[in-house]
């Protein structure tokens, strides 16, 4: 069975900074591209951060650019999200996912088949 699970989340001061991980078991995604989506309450599900299946090429939301930065360890099957100078606005419940289908990196969820069930990140003003 195939899991993502994400962790890392908590509750942290504006300016602040968290690091996310997600672990993933039961395949290998070392040669997909993997992603971090987010959603806050009663709006839709978001892109954040992407990286293809080398981690060399990421690209980002225009609003998390230069703050997040996402990278990858193929060995250990793992994601990261560095998160820094976060704002209040970045409160949101941050997803993990993982493709099957695609190598290069991907804003669309549509391109991402498993998905780990989320860790909160709260930032207070």
């Amino acid at each position: 069975q195939v899991q993502l699970v994400e962790s890392g989340g908590g509750l942290v001061q504006a300016g602040g900074s968290l690091r996310l991980s997600c672990t993933a078991s039961g395949r290998s995604f070392s040669r997909f591209a993997m992603g971090w989506f987010r959603r806050n309450p009663g709006k839709e599900r978001e892109f954040v951060a992407t990286t293809d299946w080398s981690g060399t090429n990421t690209s980002y939301a225009d609003s998390v650019k230069g703050r997040f930065t996402i990278s990858r360890d193929n060995v250990r099957n793992m994601l990261y999200l560095q998160l820094t100078s976060l704002r209040p606005e970045d409160t949101a419940v941050y997803y993990c996912a993982g493709s099957r289908r695609v190598a290069s990196r991907s804003s669309s969820d549509f391109d991402y088949d498993y998905w780990g069930r989320g860790t909160q990140v709260a930032v207070s003003s």
